[in-house]
């Protein structure tokens, strides 16, 4: 089992980092909550990880905090909830959010999740109500990832972020252009934060 990968940060294409482990590329699935705080390309990064093993494939998913991939354990281990699903719960909605959803039954915000439908939004509030502890702090203000190199599609790059954690790509188009609207000149992490915003709960 893989707990913790301290390396370099090697590359970034949402929801994919490379992390060079001494001259071992790791790669990791992250939701956005963990992109939008890692380090510019190149320096130290530490993640705690989480190696999930199929009979097709072995997949590692890495946190910026072990909160965060508790929280992650936590969600699959609901029935019908998968790694994948997870993830794209966990780029949506942070600690805090999803903890506000649950207390407040919000069903509605969950099943602005890609592939969250309405009997597995409420069985996440069910079998989550007892366990999500008060535990995340208010992560308004993350920062963003380091903007990327000139005449790069910022708006493509997010629309192909979006669809890897499972929006349509009609939708995931729709999302970027109502961002793009909003901050013209943003990267793609931008678009993909402001995105993801338009689909969070009030």
């Amino acid at each position: 089992m893989i707990g913790r990968l301290s390396g370099t940060l090697a590359a970034v294409q949402p929801p994919l980092l490379l992390v060079d482990v001494q001259g071992v590329g790791y790669e990791v699935l992250a939701p956005m909550t963990t992109i939008f705080e890692l380090p510019q390309l190149g320096q130290a990064v530490q993640l705690h990880t989480h190696l999930a093993v199929s009979e097709t494939a072995q997949t590692l998913y890495g946190f910026i905090r072990d909160a965060d991939r508790q929280l992650f354990r936590t969600l699959i281990k609901v029935n019908g909830v998968g790694p994948k699903m997870a993830l794209a719960i966990l780029s949506g909605l942070d600690g805090t959010a999803l903890s506000r959803c649950v207390a407040e039954d919000n069903v509605g915000a969950l099943v602005k999740v890609p592939g969250v439908g309405k009997k597995t939004a409420e069985r996440l509030i069910i079998e989550l109500r007892d366990k999500l502890a008060p535990q995340f702090g208010d992560a308004n203000d993350i920062p963003l990832m380091a903007a990327a190199a000139p005449k790069v599609d910022h708006a493509g790059e997010a629309e192909s972020a979006l669809a890897a954690l499972g929006y349509k790509p009609t939708e995931a188009t729709k999302m970027v252009a109502k961002a793009s609207k909003e901050q013209p000149d943003a990267d793609s992490a931008t678009l993909i934060r402001l995105a993801l915003k338009s689909m969070a709960p009030a």
